[in-house]
C-alpha cells in the first residue's frame, strides 16, 4: 500500500471518529437534557411526597405502642386459650372415661338382672304355675265326675254328644 492511500485511511478513520465524538457528545448531551427533566419532575413529585411520607411516619410512630400492645394481648390470649384447650381435652378425656365406667357396670347389673329374671320366671313356673295346673286338672276330673254321676244314665248313641261320637 502506498503512503498516499495509508494517509487517506488514516485521515479517514480520524474523520469517522471525530463524528463518532460528535455523535457521543450529542448523544450524553441529550442524556443530560432527559435527567435535567426528570429532576424536575421527580423533585416536584418528592415535594409533594415529604408531607404524605412525614404523616405515614408520625402515624407509625403513634400506633408502634399500641400495635405491640395488641400483640402482647394476643399473645396473652393465645396462651390462655391453649391452656383452656388443655384443660378441656383433660376434662373431656377424663368424663369419657368415666362414662365408659359407668357404661360397663350398667351392662353388667343389667346382664346379672337379666339372668336373675329368667332365673326367677323359671322358679315360678315350676313351683307356682306346676302345681296350679296339676290342681286345675284335679278340678277338671272332679267335674267331669261329678257330671258323670249327677246324669244317672248314660245317654243313647242317639243322644252321643260330637266328642263322644269321636269315639265310636
Amino acid at each position: 500500500m502506498s503512503e498516499d492511500v495509508f494517509h487517506i485511511i488514516v485521515t479517514l478513520a480520524v474523520c469517522l471518529a471525530c463524528i463518532s465524538f460528535i455523535i457521543q457528545a450529542g448523544i450524553v448531551f441529550g442524556i443530560y437534557r432527559a435527567t435535567k427533566v426528570m429532576q424536575v419532575k421527580v423533585t416536584n413529585i418528592t415535594d409533594r411526597a415529604e408531607p404524605i411520607l412525614d404523616s405515614a411516619r408520625r402515624i407509625v410512630e403513634e400506633a408502634r405502642p399500641k400495635i405491640n400492645a395488641i400483640s402482647d394481648k394476643a399473645l396473652e390470649v393465645t396462651t390462655i386459650a391453649r391452656q383452656q384447650v388443655a384443660r378441656y381435652d383433660e376434662l373431656l378425656t377424663e368424663a369419657a372415661d368415666r362414662a365408659r365406667i359407668q357404661i360397663e357396670r350398667i351392662d353388667s347389673v343389667l346382664e346379672e338382672t337379666v339372668g336373675r329374671v329368667q332365673e326367677t320366671t323359671a322358679a315360678v313356673q315350676t313351683t307356682v304355675l306346676k302345681p296350679v295346673r296339676e290342681i286345675h286338672g284335679v278340678v277338671s276330673g272332679v267335674r267331669a265326675a261329678i257330671s258323670t254321676l249327677s246324669r244317672g244314665n248314660r245317654p243313647s248313641v242317639d243322644h252321643a254328644t260330637q266328642d263322644e261320637e269321636m269315639f265310636i
